[in-house]
């Protein structure tokens, strides 16, 4: 099942199955910073408002506002 990114939890993992349709300029930012359909991450740190997310993907640690956030499909696949 996909989610969005911010649909998960501190500590959930998952994997980037795709983009939302229509915003063109987050998905070409955000398949810069290596968040490729396949990509394994988890979330590692929410702002104390919630924006911006921490994630952990491909070694390095990656801040996220929640509207790019958003624009992430997502698939569950368990948590720390």
């Amino acid at each position: 099942m996909k989610f969005s990114l911010r649909d998960l939890k501190l500590g959930d993992k998952g994997i980037v199955k795709g983009f939302e349709k229509g915003n063109k300029i987050y998905r070409k930012k955000l398949l810069s910073m290596g968040l490729t359909p396949g990509s394994e991450f988890s979330i590692t740190r929410y702002a104390p408002l919630g924006d911006p997310v921490e994630i952990q993907v491909r070694g390095f640690f990656l801040s996220l506002r929640q509207d790019e956030a958003a624009t992430l499909l997502v698939e569950k696949v368990g948590s720390a």
